[in-house]
């Protein structure tokens, strides 16, 4: 199992990485502060889960550093990397503190999150959709080069097979007049 790494210094934030990004990730930044995540939330006393983006596949889409969501998350999230999964366990401090978030997350709760960063981008600009629009436009663009891509490929390879079958008759058409050079000399 992966290393426990200690955001906070005291124990409160405890990042575990389930999955590594690659290299190449790219992380949130000044310039891309927005990051939309998957995310499961359970109570480390009961293992119970209180909240979760998997069971309808949606994201949950926030600006790190705008204390939109708990501190656990903002701290957590900025170590991150795109495409990787982590495991943050944070005490109430870090969380809901005292207060909790009735009805679903008691008083002085621990929590725990399996979280997957999916992406981070640029503050939205007015003339941009929505975040589960502009994935739909990624994905129907990647889509749309893997079909051209696949397209080019079979035009490269009746290419390649109506270039073999051409020399095959040139070759066929070749090799018959030589039969047929041999058969027509003089008769002695």
């Amino acid at each position: 199992m992966s290393e426990e790494i200690d955001l906070t210094g005291d124990g409160g934030v405890i990042k575990t990485i389930l999955r590594h990004a690659k290299a190449d990730a790219v992380a949130p930044t000044t310039d891309n502060p927005v990051v939309d995540v998957h995310y499961e939330g359970v109570l480390a006393e009961t293992g119970e889960v209180f909240d979760t983006t998997r069971e309808d596949n949606t994201v949950f889409s926030f600006e790190i550093g705008k204390g939109s969501v708990i501190r656990s998350w903002d701290l957590a999230l900025r170590t991150m990397k795109v495409g990787e999964i982590a495991k943050i366990k944070c005490k109430p401090e870090y969380g809901y503190g005292s207060a909790g978030s009735p009805p679903d997350i008691p008083p002085n709760a621990t929590l725990i999150f399996e979280v997957e960063l999916v992406a981070c981008r640029p503050r939205k600009s007015s003339n941009l959709g929505s975040a589960s629009e502009e994935r739909a436009r990624l994905e129907e663009l990647k889509k749309q080069r893997e079909v051209a891509a696949a397209t080019k490929e079979e035009e490269k390879k009746k290419r390649e097979e109506a270039k073999a079958a051409a020399a095959a008759r040139i070759q066929a058409k070749l090799g018959s007049k030589k039969v047929q050079g041999k058969g027509k000399g003089k008769a002695k």
